[in-house]
């Protein structure tokens, strides 16, 4: 890929940063993880339909960030606080940064699609056209189509003084004009020109208040319809067979009718337009008794939140922007100049075509083998028999699923539709926080319910942007006779955790399932996650007391084996890192290892940096932001810390300490729900739990092993703050097999070894 397309920072103002800083800043870390995913779009060793597919998310996830994070220093700044962040940045400050580091992406990302994509998607047969691009008998197509399907749909809005200034709806594409009616009076036309020469001498009203000599218009491009209008081929109108497939964007077939929104008349400039608004505050802290409502009193609020970002087109005229600026009460660091002809989010529609040769090949979980045994000679996939079969399983021995390399479907999924069909079984409990519309998890929750189990579920209405789709499982699972919890007053329950309790022979056993990530069949596809379904009495005994403080009353969980936030996880990770440190005294072996999506509780961070000087050797996995700074001589020089992203969205969350141990196999392991961040050790329920079994750790080692080995898709981040990209040179490369995790890659690597 260019060099210019591969230039990877953490931020271009770092140099900001309070002298000696022992934290990189938050949202400048996480923008440069956002600024490895674009660098998947760039990537050439990459099928070019994912490669789009990354400049749909790389757009996804800087939309969330607007919403979230700087939709939360705004706030700040507003409320007149400031308290400088760990780097020694105030919220101003901070904005600051973070509109620097936001030009320079977007900046990147138009480079990427216009040098990069455009023309490797053409010689591919796929064309981005415009409407210059069109000939006649396009044209009369996009006319009819026009007619038909889509004028029927807009809505033209004008401000004048019977017609007040729109509401434009979050993350919506507007298309801003500027008209004029030509049967204006001359003695009008004079009065605007001379307002129009008032205004360029000097300010003679508040800026942005009027236009002075057009009306504002407003279009809104349709959501719910296609992005894109495919244009007949041509060998369709007449032309030769194997000619390219042609994709008009909808906002381009709305500038050109744009006439026909306004007959009559004159049309002096257009636009596109876009705006961000915040995701509003979350009230964690609300009694549960009024909880439900009170979510969907906030969701219904939250359209209308404060507009953080404005993204416009070089097009609009100084005095357009003003103009908006002043209706949509924003500052001009909250505008983002950027072409608005192409809809970076709505290229997820291109990433879909039925181009196999573009994309990477399928990839089928496979079953794990202990799940894949026979009973009567039939796989057993349903029914009490099959339940039995299940649950023997687990009794044998823990089991260790790693999505999506092994089949969500076939353990997880199943673990709870055995469930509840086994008529052995008489409870099933189980934690909701993200997952599916039509989930097979509320589904057999509802069946168990039905069929006379006792269910209870915890369903955390407060899970950022999956509040509504909550409170309607929520609803829908209350009929059926589930009993629904809503949270604990104060935290958001995040854990990933089932409890099946069975009646067997010896008595009631329980089982369990503990995982990484949602119980979402969606996601399970696209993220890595850990689960271990087990029998074990200590992890069991334990989820049965968490379980009874999430639905019941209790000041805290009775637990011993898990880790359980906010109660023992910061606790027993502390003690944790204090063994490691101990044993690094005495000379003996001392690591420790961890997984994470992101890295920034300081207490935590201080604590490693304690290890470091100890001399224990410490690496970390962040795939997000991280504000440890690594490598610093007299504070982290033992710490090492990369990041992994590609084909799939690394998720699991691991903990690892040796306990003087030489195999990685033995020491302490842990799958957990929690990253190392304030949030998760301290103001949420969540769950780290024990790895027992000695061949489900050897797995987990292996997979870090991979990780370390990865020069594909890993990323290390040095103490200045840059990310760079581990790579081999040829001459590395050909020393290697080409079925090396160096050559492949973490996930090329661990699909193989799936497969076996």
């Amino acid at each position: 890929m260019p060099e210019d397309l591969i230039d990877i920072r953490q931020t271009h103002a770092d140099s900001q940063s309070a002298e000696g800083s022992r934290y990189f800043h938050r949202d400048l870390s996480w923008l440069a993880f956002n600024h490895r995913v674009l660098a998947q779009a760039a990537d050439d060793g990459m099928p070019l339909l994912e490669r789009v597919r990354f400049m749909s998310i790389f757009t996804s996830n800087l939309d969330e960030f607007f919403m979230k994070r700087v939709g939360l220093i705004k706030r700040q700044v507003h409320a007149g606080m400031e308290a400088p962040s760990p780097d020694g940045r105030t919220p101003r400050q901070q904005l600051s940064a973070i509109r620097e580091e936001v030009t320079s992406l977007l900046s990147l990302q138009a480079k990427i699609w216009d040098r990069e994509l455009v023309p490797a998607l053409a010689k591919e047969g796929v064309a981005i056209v415009r409407d210059a691009d069109l000939t006649t008998r396009d044209r009369a197509f996009v006319e009819e189509w026009y007619r038909a399907q889509l004028f029927p749909a807009l809505t033209p809005l004008a401000v004048n003084p019977t017609h007040r200034f729109p509401f434009i709806s979050n993350l919506s594409n507007n298309i801003g004009l500027l008209i004029e009616n030509p049967t204006a009076s001359a003695a009008e036309r004079l009065a605007r020109a001379a307002r129009a020469e008032l205004r360029k001498r000097g300010p003679s009203e508040r800026p942005g208040n009027s236009l002075s000599n057009a009306t504002f218009a407003r279009v809104k491009v349709p959501s719910g319809m296609s992005a894109f209008l495919r244009l007949p081929e041509k060998n369709e109108a007449g032309g030769r067979k194997g000619s390219a497939v042609r994709f008009l964007p909808m906002g381009e077939i709305i500038r050109t009718h744009s006439t026909d929104l306004f007959p009559g008349m004159t049309i002096l400039g257009r636009f596109g337009f876009r705006v961000t608004r915040s995701a509003g505050i979350q009230k964690d802290d609300l009694d549960t008794a009024n909880l439900l409502q009170s979510i969907e009193a906030d969701l219904k609020q939250r359209k209308f939140a404060r507009v953080v970002r404005m993204e416009i087109e070089p097009d609009a005229d100084d005095a357009t922007q003003r103009y908006l600026m002043d209706k949509l009460n924003l500052d001009s660091q909250d505008v983002y100049e950027r072409s608005m002809r192409i809809d970076y989010l709505a290229l997820s529609e291109i990433a879909d075509l039925p181009r196999p040769d573009l994309r990477h090949k399928p990839w089928k979980p496979v079953v794990p083998a202990r799940l894949a045994v026979v009973a009567n000679g039939k796989k057993a996939t349903s029914g009490a028999a099959a339940a039995s079969n299940l649950f023997s399983q687990i009794r044998k021995q823990d089991i260790l699923v790693h999505h999506p390399y092994e089949s969500f479907r076939d353990s997880v999924e199943r673990f709870i539709a055995a469930a509840a069909a086994d008529p052995d079984v008489i409870t099933i409990k189980q934690t909701l926080y993200r997952t599916t519309p039509d989930s097979p998890f509320i589904e057999n929750l509802m069946r168990a319910a039905e069929a006379g189990k006792q269910v209870a579920c915890l369903v955390e209405l407060r899970a950022r942007f999956d509040e509504g789709r909550n409170v309607s499982f929520a609803r829908k699972l209350e009929r059926a006779g589930v009993h629904v919890a809503y949270g604990v007053m104060g935290y958001k329950t995040h854990c990933k955790t089932s409890l099946v309790v069975r009646k067997e022979k010896s008595g009631l056993r329980c089982y369990a399932h503990l995982g990484t990530g949602n119980y979402h069949p969606k996601t399970a596809q696209l993220y890595t996650d850990l689960g271990l379904l087990t029998s074990d009495e200590a992890i069991t005994s334990d989820l049965v007391h968490l379980f009874n403080y999430l639905t019941g009353m209790a000041k805290e969980p009775n637990v011993d084996t898990l880790m359980v936030a906010p109660f023992s996880m910061r606790q027993k990770t502390d003690q944790l890192i204090q063994r490691e440190i101990d044993l690094a005294k005495k000379g003996k072996p001392a690591r420790i290892w961890a997984k994470l999506n992101a890295l920034e509780d300081r207490d935590v961070t201080d604590r490693l940096y304690e290890a470091s000087k100890a001399g224990v050797q410490v690496h970390l996995i962040v795939r997000g932001f991280c504000c440890l700074v690594p490598g610093v001589k007299g504070l982290s020089e033992n710490i090492r810390v990369s990041s992994v992203v590609g084909r799939f969205l690394e998720h699991s969350r691991v903990y690892h300490f040796g306990g003087g141990s030489e195999d990685p196999a033995d020491g302490d392991w842990y799958i957990s729900s929690a990253d190392w961040m304030y949030r998760n050790l301290s103001n949420r329920v969540e769950v780290g739990c024990p790895l027992r079994d000695k061949e489900a750790r050897a797995r987990v080692a292996r997979m870090f092993e991979v990780h370390e080995l990865d020069h594909r898709n890993a990323w290390e981040l040095r103490s200045d703050g840059m990310y760079v990209r581990r790579a081999l040179k040829p001459a590395e490369a050909a020393k290697l097999p080409a079925t090396s995790p160096q050559r492949l890659g973490t996930f090329e690597s661990l699909m193989r070894e799936a497969q076996g």
